[in-house]
């Protein structure tokens, strides 16, 4: 039981983050200033998909803890989504960790937290 509280915490932690990245895109794309609209675009997908694959991982984490957590598929899913999870907290830790603002500053935490909680409710 002690695993999929944790399980549950690093996906809820990844889902949230997820959710809160939906909400500013347009505040963020025009904090872009004045660029053209393909480079809106691409900021705005950009900005959306990050958002929507976090919510994913949170999702399968969760449900792959909650249907069967001690199987080889659900073993996949939590190291798949932990090693995504790493993955972008070093894309984030090289980009926008770099800027002058908390939330960038945050993500390469949260998702390496979120990853440790993974993992460890994996083997728990």
């Amino acid at each position: 039981m002690t695993g999929q509280v944790f399980l549950y915490v690093g996906a809820a932690i990844t889902f949230l983050w997820g959710v809160s990245h939906l909400f500013p895109t347009s505040s963020v794309v025009k904090g872009f200033g004045d660029i053209s609209v393909d480079n809106k675009n691409i900021i705005t997908m950009e900005w959306i998909i990050e958002g929507i694959a976090l919510i994913f991982i949170g999702i399968i984490v969760a449900g792959a803890a909650y249907i069967e957590k001690n199987n080889i598929v659900s073993d996949f899913v939590f190291t798949a989504s932990a090693a995504a999870l790493i993955v972008l907290a070093m894309v984030s830790l090289f980009t926008g960790y770099r800027i002058n603002f908390l939330p960038f500053k945050l993500c390469p935490f949260l998702f390496t937290i979120s990853a440790i909680l993974i993992l460890i409710g994996m083997f728990l």
